[in-house]
């Protein structure tokens, strides 16, 4: 079912599978026994490789441990590329693997769920498979997630995101496909291995949540099952992003962020996103940049954006992010919940706008290191109107953008992006 589909007025809307999940501190330490339970034996791992750290080392000996044969595919890059997911299934083929396991954030898992697919489908290219349910075998190799980041949600729904790098050099192309024969066969969510996230990453990954949690909260779709998950996970990182990010060996802090994220990718899986997504994967579609830090640069511009259509939804958000709104219209308490949403990206050190980023604004920037010749060539973020262009239109082709609250042309849309690149969050305030 499409989307667009899903917004016609027709009474039936579509809930998706969740895998079996673990979650909690030590859950890591089950991955021997239940890969054994599965039936696994030959497990291809897919990671980034989690440089420093130690967590993918333990990880794979402890499936040794357990008499499981290990294959280490280690290149995942950010923001997966489709050669990433192609080098790792042929890799799985020449091993003879039966099995997966991905270690680390949404790259790792989506890389890890587009091999699936094509394995399945005897190595077909990844990117014939953007869209909507567009793979044919249901049945593909069963797969343990193991997330070591509390932002993506990969690890319990239903969707993937992948750079096309065979499209043109000059108009690079982020899609993401959905299909519920990619969701993970268990998930495992452990607190303790996101103690060695750096301080930028995790800020960055928790806005992640946030635009998660917000955008099926006030989508067009309206889906009620998703709504009190949507508030739960607002609530919870209001409450523990900034203990996350600044103190992050404090467990209660880590593990309230891995509760938000699950929660909040359990509301997008059928609540639907907007065009913080679709802007985000925009920008990373030219320049490589993190998610993360993408959304939280577009949540506060998309999110005023919306509000015109959704002033009740977003006094609700102001009140689960701890604003007393007795005595507000909806319309203050809407215009609280940017100002929290505000107050939130500065507490925990965000960069405010697209122009601003650099290559040392945060640790996992491969701005200009790319696998094309236009990442070689985009060593800095323009922002000039060929830029706010281009990436208008990319957003206006994004499976998500179907789902924003507010009517999406590019004489709306552009602005948005224009004040992504380049303009001041205090002109939100006023």
């Amino acid at each position: 079912m499409q989307v667009d589909e899903l917004l016609k007025p027709f009474p039936i809307k579509e809930f998706h599978p969740f895998p079996r999940a673990l979650l909690g501190p030590g859950a890591h330490e089950m991955i021997g026994p239940e890969a054994l339970k599965l039936g696994f034996k030959k497990t291809l791992v897919m990671t980034s490789g989690l440089r420093g750290s130690d967590i993918v080392h333990k990880i794979t000996e402890s499936m040794k441990y357990h008499g499981l044969e290990v294959v280490l595919y280690d290149k995942v890059e950010s923001n997966p590329k489709d050669y990433n997911v192609m080098d790792a299934v042929k890799l799985y083929q020449e091993n003879k693997c039966d099995s997966f396991v991905s270690i680390g954030g949404g790259s790792s898992h989506d890389a890890c769920k587009g091999a699936r697919i094509s394995v399945a489908h005897d190595g077909r290219n990844v990117n014939d498979f953007e869209g909507f349910n567009k793979s044919e075998n249901p049945r593909n190799p069963p797969h343990i997630a193991v997330s070591t980041t509390a932002g993506t949600g990969s690890e319990t729904s239903w969707a993937y995101v992948i750079t096309d790098t065979t499209t043109d050099p000059d108009n690079p192309h982020k899609y993401v496909a959905f299909d519920d024969a990619s969701v993970a066969t268990l998930a495992i969510d452990d607190p303790v291995l996101y103690y060695s996230c750096p301080i930028d990453y995790t800020a960055q990954c928790g806005f992640d949540v946030l635009a998660h949690a917000s955008e099926p909260y006030v989508s067009r779709l309206n889906f009620e099952p998703s709504l009190g998950n949507a508030l739960r996970a607002i609530k919870l990182t209001a409450e523990n992003l900034r203990q996350a990010t600044w103190n992050p060996t404090e467990l209660s802090g880590r593990e309230g962020m891995m509760y938000a994220q699950y929660i909040a990718a359990q509301a997008f899986n059928s609540g639907g996103l907007g065009i913080i997504h679709s802007i985000s994967h925009a920008v990373s579609a030219f320049y490589d940049t993190h998610h993360g830090l993408n959304n939280a640069i577009a949540l506060p511009r998309v999110w005023a954006f919306n509000m015109p259509v959704a002033y009740r939804r977003f006094a609700d958000i102001a009140q689960v992010m701890g604003i007393d709104t007795h005595g507000m219209t909806d319309v203050q308490a809407a215009d609280a919940a940017l100002a929290a949403a505000i107050r939130l990206l500065r507490d925990v050190g965000i960069p405010e706008k697209f122009t601003d980023v650099t290559q040392d604004s945060y640790s996992k920037n491969r701005l200009g290191q790319g696998p094309t010749k236009f990442y070689e060539q985009a060593s800095v973020i323009k922002g000039d109107d060929e830029d706010v262009d281009r990436i208008t239109n990319h957003v206006l082709g994004d499976a998500c953008t179907p789902g924003n609250a507010k009517e999406c042309t590019f004489e709306t849309v552009r602005p948005v992006v224009d004040h992504c690149l380049n303009g001041d969050l205090d002109d939100l305030l006023s």
